[in-house]
């Protein structure tokens, strides 16, 4: 399990960068699509930290698709899971979305809907090259 903990950590550090830029790039975008938008040194902290926490532990999740020893569907969970709570945490602590429970809800049924198509397409992508390989091994 250590093995695991090193590799979630070492993903994590790697990518944890592209949250802050992604969070300057986004109030970048706003900047010009707001004629008022502005923002206080503590908004501006708070997205760097809370997007990097974001890029750092949505980085890190990965390797729960990598525990061998783990059923897909565990890993499926607890990879979710941890996804979905750095997502919803860092939208409401940047006030991203109001902390309401209708709100809150509508944002999980998009961020499942969502997170199930990119999972099938992945599924479905590897699922036809193995059965490709598969071919071209059966022909050799």
């Amino acid at each position: 399990m250590k093995k695991y903990l090193v590799q979630f950590l070492k993903r994590g550090m790697m990518f944890g960068g592209f949250g802050p830029i992604i969070a300057g790039i986004i109030y970048f975008i706003l900047s010009f699509s707001i004629s008022d938008f502005s923002l206080s040194g503590t908004d501006v902290l708070l997205a760097i930290v809370s997007t990097y926490a974001l890029a750092f532990l949505q980085a890190g999740a990965s390797v729960f698709n990598q525990i061998e020893h783990w059923p897909i569907s565990k890993s499926l969970c607890f990879h979710l899971a941890t996804i979905y709570l750095a997502y919803v945490l860092c939208y409401l602590v940047n006030s991203w979305i109001p902390f309401n429970w209708v709100v809150i809800l509508v944002f999980t049924a998009i961020f499942l809907v969502t997170y199930l198509i990119i999972w099938l397409t992945v599924y479905l992508i590897i699922k036809k090259t193995s059965n490709n390989f598969n071919k071209k091994l059966s022909n050799i």
